[in-house]
Parts: structure tokens; sequence; C-alpha cells
């Protein structure tokens, strides 16, 4: 049966790191994980382009390397940057992909956790559209702990942060407006699984 007229409950979850319920867009910016490498971390961020607007389509153009770097003068400000996330959630909680979650994406940067170096090669990064200390929509919550739990069930998943956990004084996101307990008990995971004190960040 072709895969077009196969019902949508009979297809796999995933393909081959691909997330189904995903709008895929590739970006070339990621490589292969050290071998027998799996994800075990979850990094959630935070951007838009330019900062603070939304809805724009320029995060998409980024991470695909399509940026226009005369467009404004942030963008002048980043010019030549070469990243990629696995995932983006956009206000409206819409889901792109960007990178299997077989492969390394390029989100983290320098960067540690738990004792362990370089989170590009065993973590899966996913950006929330939003700017650093606001909070975000309850659209993109939702969308987010669906993503999360079926990570959970399909990699070795454990842990999850912010990149500002995994590059403190470095990084700020997602920021104080991230309802850290709210994800946590979506998910139905302990304390351990989140770094120290993310309970105590509940936005009011």
């Amino acid at each position: 049966m072709p895969e077009a007229d196969v019902p949508t409950k009979m297809l796999p979850l995933w393909q081959k790191g691909w997330y189904r319920f995903a709008r895929r867009l590739e970006s070339p910016n990621f490589g292969p994980r050290p071998k027998d490498v799996q994800p075990d971390l979850i990094v959630i961020h935070s951007i838009s382009l330019p900062p603070g607007d939304f809805g724009t389509g320029q995060v998409q153009r980024l991470f695909t390397n399509q940026l226009d770097w005369e467009e404004h003068d942030y963008f002048r400000s980043i010019r030549g940057l070469k990243v990629s996330a696995h995932f983006f959630i956009a206000r409206d909680g819409q889901l792109w992909q960007f990178v299997s979650c077989n492969d390394r994406a390029w989100h983290a940067g320098e960067s540690s956790y738990c004792g362990k170096s370089n989170c590009n090669d065993y973590s899966v990064g996913v950006e929330l559209e939003g700017l650093e200390g606001l909070i975000f929509e309850q659209a993109q919550y939702e969308t987010l702990s669906s993503l999360a739990a079926a990570l959970l069930q399909a990699y070795p998943t454990s842990q999850v942060a912010g990149h500002e956990h995994i590059s403190p004084g470095r990084k700020q996101d997602p920021g104080a407006g991230f309802d850290w307990q709210r994800l946590r008990h979506s998910l139905g995971l302990s304390a351990a699984s989140f770094p120290v004190h993310v309970d105590d960040r509940v936005p009011d």
C-alpha cells in the first residue's frame, strides 16, 4: 500500500529520526553524532528574529542559511552565522523540524551538563519562538509536552534543561518566563530530570 494511502494512525511516529507531527524543513547545518551516542538530553531554547518579532519566518531562514543579512541591523550583527536546532515551536504551536534526531544539530555551542561537555553530541535542541524573560503561549507548551513525551519514548532521554543551564553566563534562554514546573508535571518526571531549583522559577 503506498504511504499516501496508509491511515494516519498506522504511520510510525518516527522515521529515521524525523517526527511525524512536525513540518519538515531540512537544514544543511548538522553532522553525525559520535559513534554509539544517542540523545539523552532535551535542551530548550528561545529565539525570535528580529528579537521580539514573531511570525516573521526569519528563524526558518536562519536555520536553512537563507537569511538576508542586509534586511535588518540585527541580521548584520550575526552575518554568516550557521546554526540549527532539531525543532522550532512557533507561538501558535506549529512544530517545525530541521534536523533528524539521529543527527547532531548545531544549537548548544560551548556547553556542558552533568559533567559532560559538548551537549550537541548527545542532545535534542528545541527552540521556542519567544524572547528571554517573556512568557510563552499555551499552544507552545502543549506542543512541547507532546514532543518531549515522544522523545522520551523513542530515545534514552532522561534529562531536560535550558540553554541557560548548559551554557551558564553565556546564555539566558529560555529565561524566567518559562514555566518549568508546568512542563515537568505534564511529563510526569521527577525533579531529578531537571536542573536544580527550576521549580522556583514559575511565572506570575
